[in-house]
């Protein structure tokens, strides 16, 4: 028998692919079978990806930037005359604070990026998917359950739910399908700096999750290469929990 990717010969933009879900997303994604253009801000570590990854690329890129954003696609494009699958990764982080403690420049920060460039990213996508296509955006547990330590960023993960599924709704009939995932505790370099501001964090999370331990990344990168992929041609509009068995 011979074994078909889940991505085989599929054009992919993987966006913050430098490090964390992003970085191996685009490891499994071209495993696959998918052609990847990395995008993220870091050019030396795109480098180094690309340089790991056969048949990949990158584009810097800016995600809290239209024009960037917009440039990237247009990117994809130029090199490979269509774009099939997106994965909308690229997020911040910023150090805990409760809503009435909050500062205003890491508020403006978080909804830039996590927000406003999961929405143009999305924008520009599904006008350069022309032959239909499939787009996941990286949501969170802390979008769906309160976020006290957390709240900007919930905020705007949970508005990444909305447009997930507006989107979906929208562009369906042009055969884009529009997905969203939500990964609980992941051992990233965010959750990392997470401790470093409040220590035990990561411990006090995996005591009360199921299955007693945080995710590792290429655990949270399975579940958006499913639902990129053709093997999930139904579903569309879903925010999918990836969590351990954290309840939401």
């Amino acid at each position: 028998m011979t074994h078909t990717g889940m991505l085989t010969d599929k054009i992919a933009l993987v966006t913050g692919a430098s490090r964390g879900i992003g970085a191996a997303a685009a490891r499994l994604f071209a495993r696959e079978g998918a052609t990847i253009v990395l995008a993220a801000r870091t050019e030396a570590a795109l480098k180094d990806l690309a340089d790991e990854i056969p048949g990949s690329s990158y584009v810097v890129t800016d995600l809290g930037d239209t024009a960037s954003i917009e440039r990237a696609v247009a990117t994809v494009l130029d090199r490979h005359g269509r774009l099939d699958v997106a994965f909308n990764n690229a997020g911040v982080g910023v150090p805990p604070h409760p809503i009435a403690d909050f500062p205003e420049d890491d508020f403006d920060l978080v909804l830039r990026v996590n927000l406003k460039g999961v929405f143009y990213a999305v924008s520009a996508e599904v006008k350069a998917m022309t032959g239909g296509g499939a787009i996941v955006n990286t949501s969170s547990v802390g979008s769906l359950i309160g976020n006290p330590a957390l709240p900007a960023y919930g905020a705007a993960k949970r508005a990444v739910n909305s447009i997930t599924e507006s989107a979906a709704v929208t562009y369906a009939p042009a055969g884009i399908r529009v997905n969203a995932i939500a990964p609980g505790l992941t051992l990233t370099e965010m959750v990392d700096d997470w401790n470093r501001h409040d220590p035990g964090v990561i411990d006090r999370i995996v005591a009360n999750t199921p299955l007693g331990r945080a995710a590792d990344p290429a655990e949270i990168a399975e579940a958006a290469a499913w639902l990129l992929s053709d093997r999930a041609s139904f579903v569309t509009g879903v925010v999918l929990p990836v969590t351990g068995g954290t309840a939401v």
